[in-house]
């Protein structure tokens, strides 16, 4: 089967998106691949393809729990045969999925990275026919990233351990010095590399200051048709939003980690089938979410990073249609973000602390515990301790971070049952108790065989109406059937989960860095600095301000931004002889040589500034003149006063 067969087959689609085939090949090749897609851009498929293509299985480095269980969900949608370990899994479950992968036909095993030093899954997955390791989200792997995981640096160890196998490491958001890390720290050889253009030409971004941010909101959703997403920073923010919206007539409703399992996926699935127009959400919301044509996305809390927010923008318009994404802020907001590096960065002392609450609250002992879930409720632990429930979150994701401890807070796991003995082991038992037997039945009715080679989902609630019983009855019949040793059941679960990743150390004791804990808080605040240059800069279109922080240099100006619209209203409204004024003093400083942008507007009165900047606009699409690699204005030729230049060659810095 090739290419295109195997595309048509399982996925239908008749073609490859861009850079897609060509990745896939490379891939096929057996060559190690950096592949930079945007959001939506089709990154799975890279590695999802060729491994249906060729022997053996893909090993999947993922970060996190809700996104691995949707792609796995998916590729079992497609009749292909995959499974995922991750925290909370129990250990006689991990043990049957990684048979699974040595003696089954697996061909896609998930696995969270904190996973990879764990002895069991070491010694198995070299007895598996690996065909390749696939490392998503590979910016975690980076601490210059936006999203550092620690664990991710353990991925070249395990590397070692599959000698033969090529990676690809895949990433929707990396600038060049995170791409060079994620190639050094992978221990890539010779990669490949493979980037699509940040542009998304059908996409408008906007940033609109207001101190009326709940009008703007309302009006913008009523003039843009089709769904929306609103972004916001809180549960609670989440929640009073989508009040908003539903009071003014706004079919709208809040997504956030504290609903439960049932109602964050009967509100996803509503807003994905259009009945729900506007879901407003915390901003976990969307990865891995495969919908096409939602028309807006907006920010009524400011990104902290310029990658986070291209990838939440990015959720508008994947079907390439006409699509806006925008940001409502005001002077508060910037405040608070940079407040904010701050919280999201406490003390050794404090993480000292709260690591001690934990083990105290656990009864944990020092040494013991390594990778042992519990359930986790964030309010009573801060409410025992007397600490502040967001001093407390921040302390915890930074010991997460740091690879002791992982939080999971929207953490769903449906009931699993796993028969453990024979088939026909299984009759004579419902032979010998018949009040068993139609539970049986029902069982293998509905799930059939896989429930005999592997823990399989399965609703109680089904089962229930099935055999007009109750679930309770069900649930009981099933931990009955557990303690016969006739299954192996885990019931449903829907509260957060904390997980020990390292056996537990004395709290003084603990492995952090106070430098290295300064350095992330010092790139933090670079980043947020970079945002804050992003929202606040009224004279660069949006494109232009984004496509530079990832060191992508067009001199095209997309035309549809705000600072774009707003340029073109002036310049039809700008006399001539106001554009040629201007043009004229533009020449004359840089036939002196380059400068930078700063400089030109300082030699015009304040009044003046807006004239100056509309007229080296203009320049810049004439090509008159161009930023070198420095961001400095320079001549493209030399062209005489009055004469505008037809060279299309920007000259190099």
């Amino acid at each position: 089967m090739n290419l295109h067969e195997t595309l048509r087959q399982y996925w239908g689609y008749k073609s490859f998106r861009p850079l897609q085939q060509d990745i896939i090949q490379a891939v096929l090749g057996g060559k190690d691949v950096l592949a930079l897609l945007p959001t939506g851009g089709g990154k799975s498929i890279c590695f999802q393809v060729p491994t249906l293509m060729r022997p053996g299985l893909c090993i999947v480095i993922s970060p996190l729990i809700a996104l691995m269980k949707d792609q796995v969900d998916q590729l079992k949608k497609r009749k292909i045969a995959a499974e995922a370990i991750f925290t909370g899994m129990k250990a006689s479950e991990i043990d049957v999925v990684l048979d699974n992968c040595i003696y089954g036909k697996v061909k896609f095993l998930y696995l969270s990275p904190e996973r990879l030093k764990t002895t069991l899954l070491q010694e198995r997955a070299q007895k598996m026919q690996v065909s390749l390791l696939a490392v998503d989200e590979a910016h975690c792997i980076s601490q210059w990233g936006y999203d550092f995981r620690p664990a991710y640096l353990d991925i070249a160890a395990f590397k070692t351990l599959l000698p033969s196998v090529n990676v690809i490491a895949l990433t929707a958001t990396a600038t060049p010095r995170v791409q060079q890390d994620i190639q050094e720290q992978l221990q890539l050889k010779s990669p490949l590399r493979f980037q699509k253009s940040f542009t998304r030409d059908n996409l408008a971004y906007v940033v609109r200051k207001t101190e009326d941010k709940e009008g703007q909101l309302l009006n913008i959703l009523r003039h843009v048709p089709g769904t929306a997403i609103v972004y916001v920073n809180a549960r609670k923010k989440a929640k009073t939003t989508a009040q908003l919206l539903q009071k003014n007539d706004i079919n709208a409703v809040a997504y956030h980690a504290g609903l439960t399992a049932p109602e964050r996926s009967a509100r996803q699935e509503a807003w994905i089938n259009e009945t729900t127009k506007v879901i407003v959400a915390t901003n976990a919301f969307g990865m891995g979410i495969d919908k096409l044509n939602v028309r807006l996305v907006v920010h009524l809390d400011l990104p902290t990073t310029l990658e986070a927010y291209y990838q939440e923008a990015g959720r508008a318009g994947r079907d390439e249609k006409k699509a806006y994404a925008v940001i409502l802020h005001n002077d508060q907001d910037i405040a608070i973000l940079k407040e904010g590096i701050q919280i999201t960065h406490p003390s050794l002392s404090q993480l000292r602390k709260v690591y001690q609450h934990l083990a105290n609250y656990y009864q944990v002992a020092v040494g013991s515990h390594n990778m042992t879930t519990y359930d986790f409720d964030l309010e009573h632990f801060a409410h025992v301790y007397g600490l502040k429930p967001r001093l407390a979150y921040q302390a915890l994701k930074t010991l997460e971070r740091e690879g002791l401890i992982q939080l999971n807070e929207t953490f769903y796991q449906s009931a699993q049952l796993y028969i453990i003995i024979d088939p026909q082991a299984l009759y004579a038992f419902q032979v010998a108790h018949a009040p068993y037997n139609l539970l049986i039945k029902a069982l293998l009715r509905l799930y059939g065989g896989a429930l005999f080679s592997t823990f399989t989902g399965i609703s109680i609630q089904h089962i229930a109406q099935f055999l007009n019983g109750t679930p309770q009855g069900i649930s009981k019949q099933l931990e009955a059937l557990e303690q016969r040793q006739i299954v192996q059941y885990r019931p449903p679960k829907d509260t957060p989960q904390l997980t020990f990743i390292t056996p537990r150390y004395p709290a003084a004791l603990l492995p952090l860095d106070s430098k290295k804990l300064k350095q992330r808080m010092t790139i933090a605040q670079e980043k947020a600095e970079a945002a804050v240059h992003y929202i606040t800069c009224q004279y660069r279109c949006r494109v232009h301000l984004l496509l530079e922080y990832f060191s992508e240099i067009v001199h095209q100006k997309c035309g549809h931004c705000d600072i774009c619209l707003v340029e073109e209203k002036q310049r039809s409204q700008r006399p001539a002889e106001d554009c040629q004024k201007y043009r004229l003093l533009v020449l004359k400083r840089l036939q002196q040589g380059k400068q930078e942008l700063k400089e030109i507007i300082s030699s015009v009165d304040l009044i003046e500034e807006e004239a100056m900047l509309a007229a080296i606009r203009e320049m810049l699409e004439n090509r008159e003149v161009a930023y070198d690699n420095a961001y400095r204005l320079i001549l493209i030729s030399n062209p005489k006063p009055g004469q505008k230049n037809s060279n299309e060659n920007a000259a190099s810095g």
